[in-house]
């Protein structure tokens, strides 16, 4: 083959490969929607048209902390300045449902008053190692954004934290002006006690390699813990639920099958009225929509 045609070839390889790879990532879509999902694998920002929430109407028992990140979130959107929030606490308790309702709330008192609203971005907690290529793209624009992060975590071996411990550190190549976190956990310290303890054990100055760890919560600038419901949070989240939901049914009964089914559950969150509600409305042939 001369020079000439295995250049011709090469250059047809090369047009091929041009026509195959993805678009760059672009930040113009941030400007069509309020919510996305960021899928790693392909450096897009996929729309999310409905979000799965609630209201902030049907979050009780939770006032002081839905307070707090009312709050921080609308001083973001106003463009001062705010901080990153972690979410810690019981299971089922509306960490994430505070979080898009704080967000869905905050953008409506925006657009009444024509001002610019936020974006709402999740990132899965497997993909934090791409928050790098994330951020690239959220600095071209100017858009104010909020990436959420569900049920965070970390496991042993994991060394995700890292890519997220120097988002927040904020150093050069950290956070953007226009990017805040907000994140929700189970866990206290984002790790189980055992990996804790485990670094006790097999690091050369223990309580430095725990300090490097466990500090990633305190680099968010609110951290706010969520609680067990207690009987009377529990029936008023029910009692709001079935306000919402238009349901004919007696306060007393209401209240005595929301009790029986907390019971049978073992627990009392807003997830279980939430489950509660769901069956009594198939119950009485009422759809949720």
């Amino acid at each position: 083959m001369t020079d000439h045609a295995l250049l011709s070839v090469l250059e047809r390889i090369a047009d091929s490969l041009e026509r195959m790879s993805p678009p760059p990532p672009s930040a113009d879509i941030l400007h069509k929607h309020d919510a996305f999902l960021w899928q790693a694998a392909l450096g897009v920002l996929t729309p999310v048209e409905k979000v799965s929430g609630v209201p902030l109407s049907l979050l009780q028992g939770v006032k002081r902390q839905m307070d707090q990140v009312m709050t921080n979130t609308r001083h973001f959107a106003e463009g001062f300045s705010a901080n990153n929030v972690m979410l810690w606490g019981a299971r089922g308790m509306g960490k994430s449902s505070l979080v898009k309702a704080s967000v869905a709330a905050v953008n409506e008192e925006q657009r009444a008053k024509g001002g610019g609203t936020l974006a709402l971005i999740e990132i899965q907690r497997d993909e934090l190692s791409s928050l790098p290529k994330l951020l690239a793209v959220l600095r071209t624009t100017k858009r104010r954004c909020i990436l959420f992060c569900d049920d965070l975590s970390f496991e042993s071996q994991d060394a995700d934290y890292k890519s997220l411990k120097s988002v927040l550190d904020g150093g050069i190549g950290g956070r953007p002006e226009n990017v805040l976190i907000y994140a929700t956990s189970n866990r206290r310290h984002l790790m189980p006690r055992d990996m804790i303890e485990n670094e006790t054990g097999s690091a050369i100055n223990p309580s430095e390699a725990i300090e490097e760890k466990v500090s990633l919560s305190d680099r968010f600038g609110l951290w706010i813990g969520l609680y067990g419901a207690t009987q009377d949070d529990y029936l008023a989240i029910v009692e709001a639920y079935a306000a919402y939901y238009k349901l004919p049914v007696p306060r007393d009964e209401l209240r005595r099958k929301a009790l029986q089914w907390a019971m049978a559950r073992g627990s009392r969150s807003g997830r279980v009225a939430s489950q509660f509600i769901s069956d009594l409305s198939a119950e009485l042939g009422i759809p949720q929509g």
